[in-house]
C-alpha cells in the first residue's frame, strides 16, 4: 500500500458476515460517483487497479479520471497504465524471463546490492506445457512414452526452470505433465480475489500466451502479452494500454438438445469477427447467462484471439461461485470472494433488477438459434453448419486456392489413392480424415463436451463401429481432472477402443505437435496430391499449422471429432448418409450415436466431483518422478554453463554501473535495414525451425549440435546467441537495401558487401559504428514477441525511425533502451529522399529532465538532409527507463536505492 496514494480516503474494512474482518479494500462505492454504475464490469477492474496503485508517478489521478469517464474517453483512444495482479508464463516464454531474473541477480551482486531482493514483485505462475508430442497414439503407454520424449528433448530447460522455482520467491512452477496452462489457471491458479497482507483486490493476469483469455470465463480479467511486458509486470512496472471500447454481447434463451458449447463458441467467433472487435473487450450479459455453465463460458472466453478481442469477459455471478466450490476452493475463500465483489459493485446478481450499463456497441444472440457446426478448412471463423458440410466441402474442392478453396479439377475429385497399410490394402480419397484429435485448451476444460465425446464412443462401440487404423487418433486432456472423471464415468475404455487413448497433458495437435503420420499414409497423400483432412477440437486450423500433409483442417467439438473419426471423411452428410456399418451389417447413422443433452448432463452430475480437483492439484505440487529426479543447484544465483546451447547469460548488464547512463544520442550511425510498411514481429523475431544455412545453424554446428537436434527457436529462447543470430532471419523479409531481393540479408554500407543481417551487425559493432533501422507504417505489428526488441538490442540497433509503430512493440523497444522515432505526418524515408546509404545523427539533451514525452527532435544525415521526428517516449515512466538504459536496469537501480 503506497503511503502517497491520494485515494486512501476510500480505504474501507470488509467485515465477515459472522463477525471479524477479511481485510481492507479500496471501495468504488465510496467514490460516490454516479458514473461507476454505468461502467462495464471489465472496466471496473481497470478502475480499481488504477486507484489501488495510484502514486502520481507510474499511475496518476488523471489516469483514474480517464477510466471513470470511460464513456467519453474510450472513443478517444487514450492510453492508461495498468498493473495486473499476477503474471502467467508458459515454458517457452518462461525461460527467457527466468534468464533475465538470474542475470539481474548477477548484476546486483556486481553492484554491491543484495541479490536476493531480485524476485518477482507480483505472483508469477509458470506452467510447463508446450512440449507434448503425440508420437505414440493408440497405445496404453502413450502418456509415459511422450513424457520420456519430452524430458529427453528438454531436460536442460526443465532443470533451469526447476532451479528458478527454488531460487525465486513469489514464483510457482507447475511441472510438465500436469496440464495445459489455461486449464490449470482456470481450475487451480485463478484467485478471483486476492487477499495480500490484509488488502483485498480483484485477480487480474497477463500471460505470455494468447489464450490466457480462458480465465475471463471465471470473471478474472486476463489477456496475452509479450515477454518484455510480462517481465515488466513481474517487476512491478505498469503496462501501457489503450483504454478499450467494450462490446456488450447479450445472450438469451437456451441451447437446443444436442447442441454443444463448441457449436456456440464457433457461432460467437463468426459473429464477433464480422462485427470487428480487435483491441476491444467483449462483455457478456443477459438472462441467457444462467443457462451457460462456467466451462461453457471459459470455452467462449478462450477463443478471444480467434475473434480478435483482447478479452471475452464474463462477470462473476452465482455460476462462478458454484464452479469455485466444484473445483475445490474452500468455502471460506468463496465467501470472501462473494462478500468482496458484492461490496465493491463487481458481482452480478441476476435475481436483482439490473442497472443498465453502457457499452460501445451492442450484439445479441438467442442461444436457441445455435446449430451444430464446425469451422474450416483453414480459418477458425469460417463456420460451416453441419447440415451444409458436404456441399461446402465440394465447393471448397471447386473453389480457387484460398481460405475456402483447393482448386481440385473436377476429374480429379473422385481420385482414389490405393496403398498398403501394415500389409492390408487401403484407400484414400479427398476429404478423408487422417488426424482426429481431442486436444487440450478450449474444450478439455469442459466436462459436457468431453463426456459427450465418451458417450458417442460408447454408443458407437455398442453398434459395432470402428475407426480405421491409419487415422491418427489422440486425446490430450488439459488436466488430470479429465482423466479422473472419464474413469469415474466408466467411459474411458470406449474411447480407448476407438483409439482415443490419453497421450499427455498439454498443447498437442493444435500447435503442430501431432507427431508423424504413418509413412504409407503420407506417401499416398503426397504421391496422389490428396487433400487430406484433420478434425480437432482446438482453436486454430491455419494452413500448415496442424500437419504439413493435412491441407483441410476443421475445428469441431470433441463429440464431433469422434464422429468424423468413425466416418473417416468430412465428405459426408450426417443427416442422410450412414456414418458406418456396424455389427450384422447394419447401417449406423449419426443420430444413432449422438447423446441427448440430458444424457450428458446426468453423467456430468454423477462423475465430476470436487475431490477430483483437490486430488489432482495436490499431486501437481508434489511433482512427478522425472521432474523430481532433476537435480538442480541450491544456489540462489545461477551457475552459467558456457557450453550450453539452451541457457546462456545475455550481455544486458555487462558494463552496468550504479549511475544511470542518461539519454544516449546517435552519431553517424549506419542504416542496418531499410523497410517498407507492415514489418511484423514474425519478420523480426526468431520463430519456427532453424534454417540449415542460417547463422544460428552455423553457431549450433560449431558447438557439435547435430542438425536433427537443432530443435526450434522457441525451444532455444533462453540462449541469446541463438536468438540474436535468428533476428531478422525471416526468409520472406524485404529490405530495400537489396533492391528487390527477398531474404534475410543486408548490405554492409562501407564495403558494399552483401551479408546476413547478423554478420553485418557484428561487423558494424566491431568497427565501432552505431546502427539504426528505417521503416514504414505499422512497424512491429502482429503478435507481441519479446525477442523482436531484445534481438535488435543485441545487434546494436540504437534507434528505429518509422512512419508508425504497433503499440506494444513500441513500448518493448523503449523497455530495451532503443529510441522509437516517428516521421512527421505525411513524411517517410522516400518523401524525404532517404536511400538508407546515409549516416544518421540524432542529438539529444544530456539530461532526461530536458526531454518531454512526445517531444520533436531533429535527425541529420551525412548528405546534408535533416528532418524532424517525434520521439515516441510517451510517458515520464518511459523516459525514466530510457535514462537508465532499459526497464531491467531501472528495476535493479531502484531496488538498490537509486531514485526516479
Amino acid at each position: 500500500m503506497s503511503s502517497g496514494n491520494p485515494f486512501e480516503r476510500i480505504l474501507k474494512t470488509l467485515e465477515k458476515p459472522e463477525g471479524g474482518v477479511f481485510g481492507k479494500y479500496y471501495s468504488l462505492p465510496a467514490l460516490d460517483d454516479p458514473r461507476i454504475d454505468r461502467l462495464p464490469y471489465s472496466i471496473r477492474i481497470l478502475l480499481e487497479s488504477s486507484i489501488r496503485n495510484c502514486d502520481e508517478f507510474q499511475v496518476k489521478s488523471k489516469d483514474v479520471e480517464k477510466i471513470l469517464d470511460w464513456e467519453n474517453s474510450a472513443p478517444k483512444q487514450v492510453e492508461i497504465p495498468f498493473k495486473p495482479a499476477r503474471v502467467l508464463l508458459q515454458d517457452f516464454t518462461g525461460v527467457p524471463a527466468v534468464v533475465d531474473l538470474a542475470c539481474m541477480r548477477d548484476a546486483m551482486n556486481r553492484l554491491g546490492g543484495d541479490s536476493n531482493k531480485i524476485n518477482p514483485l507480483v505472483p508469477v505462475d509458470l506452467v510447463i506445457d508446450h512440449s507434448v508430442q503425440v508420437d505414440v497414439a493408440r497405445s496404453e503407454n502413450a502418456v509415459q512414452a511422450n513424457q520420456e520424449l519430452e524430458f529427453r528433448r528438454n531436460k536442460e530447460r526443465f532443470s533451469f526452470l526447476k532451479w528458478g522455482a527454488n531460487a525465486f520467491h513469489n514464483m510457482l512452477v507447475v511441472p510438465p505433465g500436469s496440464g495445459i496452462v489455461h486449464q490449470v489457471n482456470l481450475e487451480y491458479l485463478g484467485r478471483v480475489v486476492f487477499n495480500t497482507n490484509g488488502l483485498l483486490y480483484p485477480d487480474s493476469v497477463v500471460g505470455t500466451d494468447s489464450h490466457t483469455t480462458m480465465i475471463d470465463g471465471l470473471g478474472v480479467a486476463g489477456w496475452g502479452v509479450g515477454g518484455i511486458e510480462a517481465e515488466a509486470a513481474m517487476l512491478g512496472q505498469p503496462m501501457s494500454m489503450v483504454l478499450p471500447g467494450v462490446v456488450g454481447f447479450k445472450l438469451s434463451g437456451k441451447l437446443r438438445n444436442g447442441v454443444t458449447a463448441t457449436d456456440l463458441v464457433l457461432t460467437v467467433t463468426e459473429i464477433l469477427r464480422k462485427h470487428g472487435v480487435v483491441g476491444k473487450f467483449v462483455e457478456f450479459y443477459g438472462e441467457g447467462m444462467g443457462e451457460l455453465s462456467l466451462a461453457d463460458r471459459a470455452t467462449i472466453a478462450n477463443m478471444s484471439p480467434e475473434y480478435g478481442a483482447t478479452m471475452g469477459f464474463f462477470p462473476v455471478d452465482h455460476v462462478t461461485l458454484q464452479y469455485l466450490k466444484l473445483t475445490g476452493r474452500s468455502d471460506d475463500t468463496v465467501l470472501m470472494i462473494e462478500t468482496y465483489l458484492r461490496a465493491n459493485n463487481m458481482f452480478v446478481d441476476y435475481s436483482q433488477p439490473q442497472v443498465e450499463r453502457v457499452y460501445s456497441s451492442y450484439l445479441e444472440l438467442n442461444l436457441e438459434d445455435v446449430e451444430p457446426c464446425i469451422s474450416g478448412p483453414k480459418r477458425p471463423h469460417d463456420r460451416v453448419p453441419l447440415k451444409n458440410m458436404k456441399a461446402d466441402w465440394h465447393a471448397c474442392l471447386d473453389n480457387r486456392v484460398g481460405f475456402k478453396g483447393f482448386a481440385v479439377p473436377k476429374e480429379s475429385q473422385v481420385k482414389v489413392a490405393e496403398f498398403t497399410f501394415h500389409g492390408t490394402p487401403a484407400q484414400l480419397r479427398h476429404g478423408d480424415v487422417v488426424i482426429a484429435a481431442i486436444t487440450s485448451c478450449t474444450n478439455t476444460s469442459n466436462p459436457s463436451v468431453m463426456l459427450g465425446a465418451a458417450l458417442v464412443a460408447k454408443k458407437a462401440c455398442e453398434q459395432g463401429l470402428e475407426v480405421k487404423p491409419w487415422i491418427k487418433t489422440s486425446l490430450a486432456p488439459g488436466s488430470g481432472v479429465v482423466t479422473k472423471y472419464l474413469h469415474k464415468s466408466g467411459l474411458q475404455p470406449y474411447l480407448n477402443r476407438l483409439g482415443f487413448h490419453i497421450v499427455g497433458y498439454g498443447c498437442t495437435t493444435c500447435i503442430g505437435n501431432s507427431g508423424d503420420i504413418d509413412e504409407a499414409v503420407g506417401a499416398a497423400i503426397t504421391e496422389n496430391d490428396i487433400v487430406a483432412a484433420a478434425v480437432l477440437s482446438g482453436n486454430r486450423n491455419f494452413e500448415g499449422r496442424v500437419h504439413p500433409l493435412t491441407r483441410a483442417n476443421y475445428l469441431a467439438s470433441p463429440p464431433l471429432v469422434v464422429a468424423y473419426a468413425l466416418a473417416g471423411t468430412v465428405d459426408i452428410d450426417f443427416d442422410s448418409e450412414p456414418i458406418g456399418v456396424g455389427k450384422d451389417g447394419k447401417k449406423v447413422f449419426f443420430r444413432d450415436i449422438w447423446p441427448t443433452s440430458e444424457e450428458i448432463s446426468d453423467v456430468v452430475q454423477s462423475s465430476v466431483l470436487p475431490d477430483m480437483f483437490r486430488a489432482t492439484y495436490e499431486a501437481i505440487t508434489k511433482g512427478n518422478p522425472m521432474w523430481n529426479q532433476l537435480s538442480v543447484p541450491s544456489s540462489t544465483t545461477y551457475s552459467w554453463d558456457p557450453t550450453s546451447t539452451y541457457i546462456h547469460e545475455p550481455p544486458y548488464f555487462k558494463d552496468m554501473t550504479m549511475s544511470p547512463p542518461g539519454p544516449h544520442g546517435v552519431k553517424d550511425a549506419y542504416c542496418l535495414l531499410n523497410f517498407g510498411d507492415s514489418i511484423t514481429t514474425d519478420h523480426i523475431s526468431p520463430a519456427g525451425s532453424i534454417h540449415r544455412d542460417s547463422p544460428a545453424a552455423k553457431y549450433l554446428m560449431e558447438r557439435g549440435v547435430d542438425r536433427r537436434d537443432f530443435n526450434s527457436y522457441g525451444s532455444r529462447r533462453g540462449n541469446d546467441e541463438v536468438m540474436a543470430r535468428g533476428t531478422f532471419a525471416n526468409i520472406r523479409i524485404v529490405n530495400k537495401l537489396l533492391n528487390g531481393e527477398v531474404g534475410p540479408k543486408t548490405i554492409h554500407i562501407p564495403s558494399g558487401e552483401k551479408l546476413s543481417v547478423y554478420d553485418a551487425a557484428m561487423r558494424y559493432k566491431s568497427e565501432g559504428h552505431d546502427t539504426i533501422i528505417l521503416a514504414g507504417a505499422e512497424y512491429g505489428s502482429g503478435s507481441s514477441r519479446d525477442w523482436a526488441a531484445k534481438g535488435p538490442k543485441l545487434l546494436g540497433v540504437k534507434a528505429v525511425i518509422a512512419k508508425s509503430f504497433e503499440r506494444i512493440h513500441r513500448s518493448n523497444l523503449v523497455g530495451m533502451g532503443i529510441i522509437p522515432l516517428c516521421f512527421k505526418s505525411g513524411e517517410d524515408a522516400e518523401t524525404i529522399g532517404l536511400t538508407g546509404h546515409e549516416r544518421f545523427t540524432i542529438e539529444l539533451p544530456s539530461s532526461v529532465s530536458d526531454i518531454k514525452p512526445g517531444q520533436d527532435i531533429t535527425v541529420s544525415t551525412s548528405n546534408g538532409k535533416s528532418f524532424t521526428c517525434t520521439m515516441r517516449f510517451d510517458t515520464e515512466v518511459e523516459l525514466a527507463y530510457f535514462d537508465h538504459g532499459g526497464i531491467l536496469h531501472y528495476a535493479i537501480r531502484n531496488l538498490i536505492g537509486a531514485k526516479h
